[in-house]
């Protein structure tokens, strides 16, 4: 009889220390998960503030070059203004408007495109972050399978 009460005893210790182990691997793997995820978290986050600043630095960037592009139509346009109420001629006169209107519209094309590029930019610097961030996310959850 002592020899069934020391087998029983020895499964219940057995059967004990091995759901102790299994809680504490189990709570272990939850604990990495859960810090793994907070790191995850705050690199997500610092992304998302990364691209705001790059965003806005884009956006003044952007801004700026657009007053400068005003302040240089309006001078041009004055300049044209006071080159045709000098004209001599009324042939005088349509030269100076045809050639204020070529110049202003290269400027333009050329803003246009600079601007382009400026917002091209913008998307593709201020997304950057962001994108890394999901496909790290993509490869934590194949990681994860």
């Amino acid at each position: 009889m002592t020899t069934a009460k020391n087998t029983a005893k020895d499964t219940i210790e057995t059967m004990t220390t091995a759901s102790n182990e299994a809680l504490k691997d189990g709570f272990e793997k939850s604990m990495n998960a859960v810090n793994e995820f907070s790191a995850f978290h705050k690199d997500s986050v610092d992304a998302v503030i990364a691209s705001s600043t790059t965003a806005a630095k884009s956006i003044e960037e952007l801004n700026a070059a657009n007053l400068a592009f005003a302040k240089k139509t309006m001078e041009d346009g004055m300049t044209a203004a006071k080159s045709m109420a000098g004209a001599k001629s009324v042939q005088e006169l349509i030269e100076i408007q045809s050639d204020y209107t070529k110049s202003s519209m290269d400027a333009l094309l050329a803003e246009m495109n600079k601007s382009s590029d400026l917002m091209s930019n913008l998307f593709k610097d201020s997304f950057k972050p962001i994108n890394e961030r999901f496909s790290a996310a993509l490869e934590l959850m194949q990681s994860q399978r």
